[in-house]
């Protein structure tokens, strides 16, 4: 084997069965498959190491057909990575994707690449997600589609855009817009063609030449169109409203550009909002002589000031209660006293109890602002599961919150700006302090001073971060472009109930995600990405957009990409019959506006650029499971709202790539696996040497990628040793069981059984025996069916395998000659019975004589007469024979095959009954008949030349031998 260790896997099935493959320049096979076996499944056919020469039969060893090969059985070190580089030349891996595209057949399938970000080296996920999309292109190509594949990059955003600056420092903070646009555009563009060069090596079949990339003008026209399809249905709205905002990035942010902190820390208080007018129900309860507080939870301190109401659940039951310190009197739902009181240290004694809705009317004061009212609301988003039952709302900070204070008619100003800091609105105080630091410290001061805060506690809980600068965020009001996704999810909903989702749980999993989804911010606050097509009044709260301009814009970025929206006078970029009726050259009323467009819209749009023919729809999106949030999603949303259609019919959802023993990969835990060390081996070659993109691509098909997948050194060992169904597997993209049946298939059905029982006939025949042709014609097919089987997983294996087919002048590559082939000149009625009920008997033979050579035994097989008889014929036509196919399969000394049992035997036999049914016909013909083998030692001695117990004595050769080497 190539990395002298012992032969399994398919590489090792299909050069095993190469090797049997040994014969004269004539024959359907010669020797240059030999080496392939020699590599791989030594130990499996090693019929050649049981006829090494020694003392008794060296004189024969040149008599003996063994094989012999310029195949190498072990490629060494660098051996193993350049042989697959010379497969990739010599076999034109480059011209692959463009051959087939040129062919004429009817059946397409499309495969739409979701792009990868272009923002850093190419790492296992890369890999994974690649080789996947890979296997199942090179099945479809194989089986005679033609494949639309075209690879693509995200190229815009802000992760780009913040390695850029942070890599100038104080340099960046006098970057004009256009220079930050050039430095992420050459940026993006080295890490394109690092990701490409590995995607290559990796022998990613693709047309690498024309890709797409959403920087490119014409994909950013196509984006800016779909734009337009959607506002002009009444899609897109611009609004104030509550996002995430990412003070560290300076932008808002969508839900899929989130990740969720476990571990982090809040300081979670209770504060007093003091009664300043009860409801009737409430004035009826309490007497007056005691202050009334409502007692309220909150993890984010520092939105207190933004307060414009408390909210509560109207079904449920509240509380006033006494509290045993102060003596003071709070209300809070009466489901939360005893939990609240342990948490505060005291003891609650209820007063009364009463119902939500007996609180309408009622208001309180602002705990920082007494005399500012806050009014008490009734709200369904109110839960019992943490707090007091009662909710702070600050409808500049609250998806919720805002949700209330529209209802109610709430002011929704926001006290906080761009880098998370409070304004000069939040007052002296707090003005300029960050709102998740100091601010939150003088926040709780002021609490406390006012004799407001119960408690402050330390909080650790799952929070929003920004995925990029991993810093958290803050929920806050602000001018967006919003998407109206409200009546888009239920189409879309209704048009996923026809896509296939592999695995069928992801389908759940995405609605979950979309049903999560209140609105889609669309605009980000950064200068590196496609610019959202509008002109803001320079005075007035009013923009412009119409068909007019946005034809204009998308033709000048067709020409000359985006940056014209930068680098052009604003006059330019509006048309001549818009600009004279807004004030003209001269005196224009309008502005570019500033925002550019989410690069989920960027990436999701893809649809429209990349996808064939007018139905643009692809037969499989396969991505990770982050992207049920994300790409897939905004593919899905963006083409149900332009064009009342899902993009795909198909998707498949991966998982996530982690160490060995389960962990997440990171560099402080030094488990992170580099693809091109996998590859080219590391610096240490003796602890990290180079396995191959094989070794690579056979991981990826041997795991079980609907979860997450794990890789490293001994699981890359395991897939280096491992180097009908097949074809429905390879459609259901089931590739991890493709890999588990052809592993049972070359262990059991080839390794363990035909390769044992077929060596005497290869080795010890005449050249042109039919016998021996024959198993060869069965041999080729053999290997021609397991090569084509993991061609689309090992592609250098199978070429290179395929370049050493003696019997073809000019080798094809082995993905333009198909997919598995199968002939009904194989299928002989009564055969695969025939083979089954011999083996039956051959168990109970070798069962019976553990750990012994069974070819020192004879077998009589005594079947009553009838159809297992004549079946059994088949494999036997003489009455006792050591040749035979039956013997074979016996693998004894000789095999007799009688109707009724013999007269005499000897007093060492053994005895073994069995009964075999047989159905022929789909069930018409059944049959069970009976059986007898009977065991006994053979009277024969060793021949010298082939080994098996048929000679008169040990110097002279039996029958069939003296035959073959006389020549007769």
């Amino acid at each position: 084997m190539r990395w002298g260790l012992r032969p399994r896997g398919p590489e090792a099935a299909a050069l095993a069965t190469a090797r049997s493959l040994w014969g004269t320049p004539r024959l359907p096979c010669s020797p240059g498959w030999q080496g392939a076996t020699k590599r791989l499944l030594v130990r499996s056919v090693s019929g050649a190491s049981n006829h090494q020469p020694n003392s008794n039969s060296s004189r024969y060893r040149d008599t003996v057909l063994l094989p012999q090969t310029s195949f190498p059985m072990k490629l060494l070190g660098r051996q193993q990575p350049d042989k697959e580089l010379e497969i990739q030349q010599k076999c034109g891996f480059s011209e692959l994707y463009s051959w087939q595209r040129e062919r004429k057949v009817k059946t397409e399938f499309c495969l739409h690449d979701g792009p990868p970000y272009a923002n850093g080296d190419p790492h296992v996920g890369h890999a994974l997600n690649k080789i996947l999309k890979d296997i199942a292109n090179r099945f479809h190509m194989m089986s005679g589609s033609k494949i639309h594949f075209v690879p693509g990059w995200d190229c815009h955003g802000l992760p780009i855009e913040i390695k850029v600056l942070s890599e100038l420092g104080r340099e960046a903070q006098n970057l004009s817009a256009m220079e930050i646009r050039e430095k992420a555009r050459s940026f993006a563009k080295a890490a394109i063609e690092k990701q490409k060069s590995a995607f290559i090596r990796w022998g990613i079949m693709a047309d690498w030449n024309n890709c797409y990339y959403t920087f490119d003008g014409k994909y950013e026209a196509k984006q800016l169109r779909t734009f337009y399809q959607m506002y002009d249905k009444g899609l897109v709205y611009r609004s104030y409203k509550p996002v995430f905002w990412s003070p560290s990035s300076r932008t808002a942010l969508a839900e899929a550009e989130l990740e969720y902190n476990p571990e982090h820390v809040s300081r979670s208080i209770y504060v007093k909002f003091p009664l300043l007018k009860p409801s009737p129900k409430l004035a009826s309860l309490i007497d007056g002589s005691s202050p009334v507080s409502f007692l309220v939870w909150t993890t984010q301190p520092w939105t207190i000031p933004a307060n414009e109401a408390v909210c509560y659940m109207p079904e449920s039951k509240y509380a006033v209660v006494k509290c045993s310190k102060s003596g003071d009197l709070y209300v809070l739902a009466a489901d939360k006293v005893e939990s609240v009181a342990s948490t505060l240290e005291t003891a609650f004694e209820t007063i009364s109890t009463f119902s939500g809705v007996d609180l309408e009317n009622g208001t309180c004061s602002h705990p920082l602002i007494p005399d500012k009212a806050s009014p008490l609301l009734p709200a369904n988003h109110v839960t019992m599961a943490k707090g007091t039952g009662l909710v702070h709302t600050a409808p500049a900070h609250g998806m919720e919150d805002y949700g209330v204070a529209s209802q109610h008619n709430l002011p929704m100003d926001c006290l906080v700006d761009e880098d998370g800091v409070f304004t000069d609105v939040a007052g002296p105080e707090l003005q300029n302090k960050a709102v998740l630091e100091e601010g939150t410290d003088v926040v709780i001061k002021m609490l406390q001073t006012a004799k407001n805060l119960l408690k402050e506690e330390k909080l650790v809980h799952s929070y929003p971060y920004d995925w990029r600068t991993k810093k958290p965020v803050v929920i806050r009001a602000s001018k967006q472009w919003f998407i109206n996704i409200t009546d888009i999810k239920i189409a879309a909903k209704e048009l996923l109930k026809k896509v296939k989702f592999i695995p069928g749980s992801a389908l759940n999993g995405m609605v979950e995600m979309m049903d999560r989804r209140p609105y889609w911010c669309i605009s980000r606050q950064r200068v590196w990405g496609v610019p959202i097509p509008v002109f803001h009044h320079k005075t007035k709260d009013e923009y412009l957009i119409n068909s007019q301009t946005i034809e204009h814009i998308v033709k000048l970025v067709e020409q000359h990409g985006s940056d014209i929206w930068w680098t052009l006078p604003p006059e330019q970029l509006l048309p001549k019959e818009v600009l004279s009726e807004v004030g003209g050259p001269d005196a224009l009323e309008y502005v570019p506006g500033q925002d550019i467009l989410d690069i989920w819209f960027d990436s999701g749009t893809s649809w429209s650029h990349v996808l064939p023919g007018p139905d643009q729809r692809a037969d499989l999106y396969l991505e990770g499971k982050d992207q049920l949030g994300g790409w897939f999603q905004s593919s899905l949303l963006t083409s149900v709202a332009a064009r009342k259609k899902a993009p795909y019919k198909t998707v498949i959802v991966h998982g996530f790539t982690l160490g060995e023993k389960g962990e997440k990969m990171s560099k402080s835990l030094g488990n992170v696996i580099h693809p091109d060390v996998v590859v080219n081996g590391g610096q240490d070659q003796s602890k990290e040497p180079p396995y191959g993109a094989d070794v690579l691509r056979w991981w990826v098909a041997d795991s079980n990628v609907f979860t997450e997948v794990a890789i490293g050194p001994s699981v890359l060992n395991a897939a280096r040793d491992d180097i009908s169904k097949i074809t429905e597997l390879y459609k259901q993209y089931d590739f991890g069981k493709v890999v588990r049946l052809l592993r049972t298939f070359y262990t059991r059905e080839l390794s363990h059984f035909y390769f044992s029982i077929i060596k005497d006939r290869l080795y010890c025949e005449k050249e042109n025996d039919p016998k021996r042709r024959s198993c060869q014609t069965a041999l080729v097919e053999i290997l021609d069916v397991i090569v084509r089987s993991f061609a689309p997983i090992l592609p250098h294996l199978a070429e290179e395998v395929f370049q050493h087919i003696p019997y073809i002048k000019e080798p094809k590559s082995v993905f333009r000659t198909g997919w598995i082939r199968t002939s009904s000149i194989w299928k002989k009625p009564g055969l695969e019975e025939a083979v089954e009920s011999a083996c039956a008997m051959r168990d109970s033979f070798l069962g019976s004589i553990p750990g012994k050579n069974a070819a020192e035994y004879k077998v009589i097989i005594v079947i009553e007469p009838g159809l297992l008889f004549e079946i059994i014929e088949m494999l036997q036509s003489e009455e006792t024979s050591s040749t035979s196919q039956l013997n074979e399969l016996m693998m004894a000394s000789e095999s007799t095959l009688l109707a009724q049992e013999p007269r005499e035997m000897t007093a060492d036999v053994t005895e073994l009954k069995g009964k075999f049914l047989i159905n022929l016909e789909g069930g018409d013909i059944r049959e069970e008949s009976s059986y007898k083998v009977i065991v006994m030692p053979t009277t024969k001695e060793k021949c010298p030349r082939c080994w098996k117990y048929t000679a008169e004595s040990s110097d002279t050769l039996c029958p069939r031998c003296a035959e073959v080497v006389s020549g007769k």
